[in-house]
């Protein structure tokens, strides 16, 4: 896992394929997995009582990870309310709009359209200034977006559990919301240590979704949930919510806010295989089609240069 946030001399391999790049990758591995094992556990369990498991689970693991940190102050009092705020949204409402979009269509589907994502954030950081994206960038972003309506126009797109297009929808809002989230969060990520970081605002999220989900919760017969259920649990809540959160925060503070989304873009390809081996959803031509444009657009994204502001350069480029 990357190292802890220390200063360093900035350096041009920044731009080629480096260490944090291969961390961003098995992120996207991770992440890409999670659709189908939340898929399998919600097979056991309400998508509440899912999320409100794996959230709290994931937050005492953050905790007690942090409490080890001793080199790196926890973030001033202030900074911490902006991150329980930051967190509301990007692990609060975000997690609600996850698991019940994921529950209402299939999980390939339900990661293409998340893969909108850099598209917003780009958006997001164009407008108030944090990033410059460039011609090439640009480029790569439409690929991905017409890579999504691909997707989103294929025939089996809105099959799943709820029919029609409110799966979609959720999907289409919690996109949105991670977006801003991690717009939001980028600046914190040069001043504070990714474990503290999560922790922080994976607390105000559990607090959102566990205050929804405790009617159910209290409800469960948890001696009867079978062990299948708890390893999804387990996998969503501590692969998913800590250590792909982890190095997602590390490829922030190191490549900004686009070029670490753009990674998550690999989720879609990944989870339409494992979809297909696990779930047995047999992904379309154009689900295929899409998936190739959204490949295409990474690649071209992640070549081009000069994407950061510079208002964002200074500090960042201090940091490896």
């Amino acid at each position: 896992m990357p190292s802890d946030p220390a200063p360093a001399a900035a350096s041009p391999a920044r731009h080629g394929f480096g260490a944090t790049d291969a961390w961003l990758v098995f992120m996207a591995v991770i992440w890409g997995v999670n659709y189908s094992v939340v898929k399998a556990g919600l097979a056991y369990l309400s998508p509440l009582v899912f999320n409100g498991t794996r959230v709290v689970l994931a937050t005492v693991v953050l905790f007690t990870l942090a409490a080890l940190v001793r080199d790196v102050p926890w973030p001033s009092g202030r900074q911490r309310i902006q991150l329980l705020l930051i967190g509301l949204l990007g692990n609060g409402l975000y997690q609600l709009l996850f698991i019940f979009g994921l529950s209402r269509t299939r999980a390939g589907v339900a990661a293409l359209i998340v893969a909108a994502t850099p598209a917003w954030i780009a958006i997001i950081s164009q407008i108030i200034g944090r990033e410059r994206v460039t011609g090439v960038s640009l480029v790569g972003i439409g690929l991905q977006l017409l890579g999504v309506a691909c997707v989103v126009g294929s025939t089996h797109a809105f099959d799943g559990e709820g029919g029609v297009m409110l799966g979609a929808a959720l999907m289409a809002g919690g996109s949105v919301c991670w977006a801003l989230f991690t717009v939001l969060l980028q600046p914190h990520t040069q001043n504070a240590h990714p474990l503290h970081l999560s922790a922080v605002t994976m607390s105000s999220g559990a607090l959102v979704i566990v205050s929804v989900a405790l009617p159910e919760m209290l409800r469960l017969e948890w001696s009867a949930v079978p062990l299948a259920a708890w390893g999804s649990v387990a996998y969503a809540g501590i692969g998913a919510l800590v250590v792909a959160y982890l190095l997602y925060y590390h490829g922030v503070r190191v490549l900004g806010p686009t070029r670490t989304s753009m990674y998550s873009n690999l989720q879609p390809v990944i989870a339409l295989g494992v979809a297909w081996l696990m779930l047995h959803e047999q992904p379309s031509g154009w689900q295929l089609l899409g998936a190739a444009f959204i490949l295409g657009g990474l690649l071209l994204t992640r070549v081009s240069r000069k994407a950061m502001a510079p208002a964002e350069t200074p500090e960042a480029l201090r940091r490896a």
